[in-house]
């Protein structure tokens, strides 16, 4: 009796240790949708901080502290305001919000705080701590793009040849096929690790994706962050942060990254409903200031790193409207080190990946392009190019055959072009083949 005594005071004794000394705390002065006004000590709170809301019934409900007004905190929930209620104690916590990633977390699906989702059990922790919302390297410090980097998909690595630490744009509006070629690519680029935010995803289509398009093989070498689109804006925009911040501890340890988020647009709207919330000026199409702010921030984490490990990025926009100049398209687009193009009526007449190689840009070419296949890679361009130019006249029967040697040339190779692009989500090419296969078309001219 006296052994189980002393050790229930030993007990005691730690927990009393461990615990902190004191807790601060406010209380929630008033609710305004999904704004909550904290009055207390602000002075020990921050922006970007965190509190946790004690309610009653269902024990914590995590906030984000987004702003001051007068003399209160202004705070955004990552769950349910249910049973919140004016008077409940708000308590500080750290500052510094992160994870403790680790090679452990392979194969796993977690949301946007980190939380293993999938089922499997708790996530092996590692020792460093790693902010959300870390800095991007130092512009001076960073390496530049390294080799030319496989995607398996023939009409990128062929007319938009990506390198190692690119990060580039997949534009286009919904329904179009871009989850998809996030797929294709996340299970045939040659990366050691992929990292993939579903950011804003519709909840119905996340199993789809793990099990159909990613599958077992691209999961067991993949971290998945999912924020379904019902969550609040703070989770989604927290999704896309984690998504970086695991390329970050990945790319660290030397390996090569392929960092996918899908979509940078519903990241933008998650930084808009938060800006608007904390009363800021709606600006272009009512996104606000800090939208245009966050972007960079976010999209130039990716990349060279200063050492051996590279995040390659490719990053997904959805297009208002088909609108491929709407504010946030216009704003990634200049940021970024190219953009693909992915069209509407493309994918309407059955061709998929429905990319519009004409419209599409990869800023690394023709660098990034074997220079014994880049005049035929250019060929193919004037082709495509001429035949788009002609295109309704031919479909009319305007064109005569004979008028001219180029537009029958076109003419002539356009369905092999076509089939060439076309390409089925179990199908890969490497680059080699791809431009043996483009030269072969080419040739028969």
């Amino acid at each position: 009796m006296q052994e189980k005594g002393a050790g229930r005071i030993a007990a005691a004794q730690a927990a009393l240790e461990a615990a902190p000394d004191f807790e601060i705390y406010g209380r929630v002065a008033a609710v305004r949708g999904l704004l909550i006004e904290i009055a207390g000590p602000i002075a020990a709170m921050t922006v970007g901080g965190r509190l946790e809301i004690e309610v009653e019934r269902s024990g914590t409900v995590p906030c984000e502290v987004i702003g001051f007004s007068g003399d209160r905190a202004l705070a955004m929930p990552f769950g349910s305001l249910d049973g919140v209620r004016r008077g409940c104690a708000a308590y500080v916590r750290d500052s510094i919000a992160g994870v403790r990633p680790s090679r452990g977390w392979l194969g796993r699906v977690v949301d946007a705080l980190g939380r293993p989702i999938d089922g499997k059990g708790p996530l092996p922790q590692g020792e460093m701590l790693r902010s959300f919302r870390a800095d991007p390297p130092p512009a001076h410090a960073r390496r530049r793009v390294g080799a030319p980097l496989d995607l398996g998909v023939r009409a990128i690595n062929t007319f938009l040849t990506m390198c190692a630490g690119q990060r580039m744009g997949i534009f286009a509006g919904s329904g179009v096929g871009k989850s998809v070629l996030l797929s294709m690519c996340a299970r045939f680029t040659a990366a050691d690790v992929a990292v993939i935010g579903l950011v804003g995803e519709r909840g119905r289509e996340v199993q789809e994706f793990l099990q159909d398009d990613l599958g077992e093989a691209g999961l067991a070498r993949s971290v998945v962050v999912v924020a379904t689109s019902d969550e609040p804006a703070l989770m989604r925009r927290n999704a896309a942060y984690l998504t970086l911040t695991l390329s970050e501890y990945f790319r660290d340890q030397g390996a090569s990254v392929l960092c996918m988020i899908d979509s940078v647009t519903r990241f933008a709207m998650a930084q808009r409903d938060i800006g608007l919330a904390a009363g800021e000026p709606p600006t272009a199409k009512g996104y606000t200031p800090t939208v245009f702010n966050e972007l960079p921030r976010l999209l130039e984490r990716a990349g060279p790193g200063v050492g051996e490990g590279v995040i390659t990025g490719l990053f997904t926009v959805l297009v208002e409207g088909d609108d491929h100049n709407e504010p946030v398209a216009d704003a990634v687009r200049g940021i970024l080190d190219g953009h693909i193009v992915m069209e509407r009526a493309i994918a309407e007449r059955g061709r998929y990946p429905a990319i519009n190689v004409l419209k599409s840009v990869s800023r690394t070419m023709p660098r990034s392009c074997d220079p014994a296949y880049y005049p035929v890679v250019q060929k193919a361009r004037r082709v495509l190019a001429t035949y788009a130019d002609m295109e309704e006249l031919i479909r009319l029967g305007a064109y005569r055959p004979g008028s001219s040697v180029e537009v029958d040339e076109a003419i002539a190779l356009i369905p092999e072009l076509e089939a060439f692009l076309a390409q089925s989500k179990e199908d890969s090419t490497s680059i080699s083949d791809g431009y043996a296969r483009l030269a072969e078309i080419i040739a028969r001219r």
